[in-house]
């Protein structure tokens, strides 16, 4: 199992600062968010890249609907090229709370899935390079041989985590055409409710049976655990990791809402992964 840390909020400065401490604690990825208005994530990985060596770097997560798919492709080609090869990208249709009415943003979900869907399309597309042309319902791309980007680093392509409702049919074969999960149960009335341990044991049954692709596929298990009692934490991760979770990502959103969560957040971040081989 590998382990990443998620940065709630901060600016770039703060990223790089804590991306080079995660990187010297331990943490095997670095994580920040994506908002719809606020600091820029990119710019602060970008920060955080030239600062490291190791560890990986990503968001948590990209909403691809209220994005331009190549300038998301460029961004993210870029820094893999920067950080020699350590960008992971998340995506989702992100949650519409966060700023999406306020600023235009397109709510409908089946519009953000067709987003979504069409977008990965093109950016995977223009990370092979040109010639590249696209026709879909909202996105054409005609193929163009102005100043192409060098490709990323990391071929087949950069790995894409995708957010999955556990176990709607067309999240799901979403998932499968990509890299890895970051899974999301629904009742059957459409409720959110937690992740459990049985769900990722399921989830990774059915990766195994479905999955055509040869790339490496990752499921991610996002939660808090205490820093200050490692053989606890190790016991909650090792659950994750038995029933076939690859990636734990340490994540204290609720941080935000206090007024010592971020001296909180930082100290768990220099105590390291909780380790479910302890």
């Amino acid at each position: 199992m590998k382990y990443g840390f998620v940065l709630p909020s901060g600016d770039a400065r703060t990223a790089a600062d804590m991306a080079r401490a995660a990187e010297e604690a331990g943490w095997d990825a670095f994580f920040v968010w994506e908002p719809v208005w606020g600091v820029d994530a990119w710019v602060c990985l970008t920060a955080a890249a030239m600062v490291t060596e190791r560890i990986r770097l990503g968001t948590m997560i990209t909403p691809v609907s209220r994005m331009r798919p190549w300038k998301l492709a460029s961004e993210t080609a870029t820094l893999d090229n920067l950080s020699g090869g350590r960008v992971i990208l998340s995506v989702g249709l992100g949650a519409t709370d966060t700023g999406f009415v306020q600023f235009g943003e397109v709510t409908d979900r089946k519009t953000r899935a067709e987003l979504l869907d069409e977008g990965l399309e093109i950016m995977t597309g223009l990370w092979r390079g040109q010639p590249f042309a696209y026709d879909g319902k909202h996105y054409h791309v005609k193929p163009t041989e102005f100043m192409p980007p060098p490709p990323p680093v990391q071929q087949p392509r950069i790995p894409i985590w995708v957010v999955g409702a556990w176990n709607r049919p067309k999240s799901m074969a979403r998932v499968l055409r990509y890299d890895g999960i970051l899974p999301n149960v629904l009742t059957p009335e459409g409720d959110h409710r937690p992740v459990t341990a049985g769900d990722v044991r399921e989830i990774a049954a059915y990766v195994r049976a479905n999955r055509t692709e040869a790339t490496p596929f990752d499921i991610v298990a996002e939660g808090e655990t205490p820093g200050d009692d490692p053989g606890r934490a190790a016991g909650i991760v090792r659950e994750w990791a038995d029933a076939g979770a690859t990636w734990w990502i340490e994540a204290h959103w609720p941080g935000l809402q206090d007024a010592d969560g971020p001296a909180r957040v930082w100290e768990r971040l220099l105590q390291g992964p909780p380790m479910a081989d302890r």
